[in-house]
C-alpha cells in the first residue's frame, strides 16, 4: 500500500508528521486545560457564577488563606448560627465564638456573619 506522502523527499516527509505530532499535542494540551477547569477536583462542589462573585468578594476583604469550604449541611440552632449548606464557601473571622469555644468559629458567608462548628469547615 502506499502511504500519501510516500512520494515525498525523507525530509519533507517527516516535517510532515512532526507537524501533525505537534498540533495533536497542542490540542491534546488544549483538551487538558479544558478539562480541567471543566471538573472540579474531588470533594469540592462546582460553584455557581453567583457563589463565585461571593467568593471573590470574601478572597478580597479577607484574602484566599482564610477561606473554608462547608463539609456538610449546618443548621443553626442557637442565636448567631448560621445555616449553611454543603459546598459553600466561608471566610474565617475568629476561631473561637465569644465564650472562648474554639468548636464553633466566627465566619462571613458573604453577607451574613455567625458562628459553625469549626469540625464542618476544610480549608478551600
Amino acid at each position: 500500500p502506499q502511504l500519501p506522502h510516500g512520494h515525498m523527499p525523507l525530509p519533507s516527509f517527516w516535517k510532515v508528521v512532526e507537524d501533525a505530532l505537534q498540533q495533536s499535542g497542542a490540542q491534546l494540551r488544549a483538551f487538558c486545560q479544558a478539562f480541567d477547569t471543566v471538573t472540579p477536583s474531588p470533594g469540592t462542589q462546582p460553584l455557581t457564577p453567583a457563589e463565585e462573585r461571593k467568593v471573590l468578594s470574601l478572597v478580597s476583604k479577607h484574602g484566599p488563606d482564610k477561606l473554608y469550604q462547608v463539609t456538610s449541611n449546618i443548621s443553626g440552632s442557637k442565636d448567631l448560627d448560621l445555616t449553611l449548606l454543603r459546598g459553600q464557601i466561608v471566610a474565617l473571622l475568629q476561631s473561637a465564638d465569644t465564650k472562648g469555644n474554639t468548636g464553633r468559629w466566627l465566619v462571613d458567608a458573604g453577607g451574613p456573619r455567625g458562628f459553625v462548628p469549626a469540625a464542618k469547615l476544610r480549608p478551600y
